[in-house]
This record gives structure tokens, C-alpha cells and sequence, in this order.
């Protein structure tokens, strides 16, 4: 086991390893590889180049002491489920999205430092409020950093 050095902004040659870690995130909770697109990765670089350019996209490597990278967040301007018709003062949401910590790495408060750096940064740009979807066992992280739950709802129509 090692233990956390830093967490630093990625670079525009960390894009694979963030784009690894997303799969490796939705892995982790339960979905199947089938499930999975071949083509992920490349759909993973080609969002994170648009939002770069359109949405303020940065993300966060966390390292070991060693310089290992061992977790990584991401986060954006959020773009929207529905017509924006409310002043940016109100509704300017940033979204934290692909926070994942090497399994071996994790309850060592990785997680919490790369989503510290992501509100942070959200909060550097105007964001109001800041969003994510917390995986069950992110709940008591985000929890820990006084995130709320929301009206959010869901309802599976797989059968």
C-alpha cells in the first residue's frame, strides 16, 4: 500500500488514464463489460476534448508518494438536462463526474481530496452549486463533504 502524495491537475496526456478510470469506475458498479461499448475509449477522449473546449472541463490526478497516479476526479460546467431559462446566478451547476481511486488505494482519503480539488475549481468559476452521482459507497465521502441529497428520482424500465 502507498500513501497519497498529491493531487494535481491533470494534463491534456493524462486523457487515457482518465478515460480508464471511467471504465474502470462503471466496472466497479457492477456493469457488465457487455454492457460497455466497444468503442469507450475513444468516446471517453472525444467528450473530454469538447467539454475541454466548451464547458470548462478540468480534472484531477491523485499520486502516491512515488508519483503512481492512483485516483482521478473530473469535472464541468454542467450543460443541462432541459432549457436553461434561469440567471446564472441562480443556476450555474458545475458537475463532478469519473472520481475513481485505485482499489487498493481507497479509505485514505484520496476520494476526498480529488473531489475537494474539483469543488474547488467549480467554485473558482462561478458555479453555484456543485453536482454528482454518488456510487453507494461514494455516499458517505460527498456526505462527509456536505453534499445533500436531491429530488433526483429514478424509476429502471429494463425488465
Amino acid at each position: 500500500m502507498t500513501t497519497l502524495g498529491h493531487v494535481r491537475e491533470s494534463r491534456p496526456e493524462d486523457d487515457g488514464l482518465l478515460a480508464g478510470h471511467f471504465h474502470s469506475m462503471w466496472r466497479d458498479n457492477g456493469v457488465a463489460t457487455e454492457r460497455i461499448r466497444a468503442d469507450w475509449e475513444s468516446r471517453a477522449l472525444a467528450f473530454i476534448r469538447d467539454a475541454r473546449r466548451e464547458l470548462k472541463f478540468r480534472a484531477f490526478v491523485a499520486e502516491s508518494d512515488g508519483g503512481e497516479v492512483i485516483g482521478s476526479a473530473s469535472c464541468q460546467l454542467f450543460a443541462g438536462l432541459y432549457p436553461d431559462i434561469l440567471d446564472s446566478a441562480e443556476r450555474r451547476y458545475g458537475y463532478i463526474w469519473g472520481v475513481y481511486v485505485e482499489r487498493d488505494q481507497r479509505r485514505q482519503g484520496v476520494a476526498r481530496g480529488l473531489t475537494e480539488a474539483a469543488t474547488a475549481y467549480l467554485k473558482s468559476i462561478g458555479c453555484t452549486h456543485a453536482l454528482l452521482h454518488a456510487s453507494p459507497s461514494g455516499r458517505p465521502v460527498y456526505a462527509g463533504l456536505g453534499f445533500e441529497p436531491t429530488n433526483e428520482m429514478r424509476l429502471s424500465l429494463l425488465e
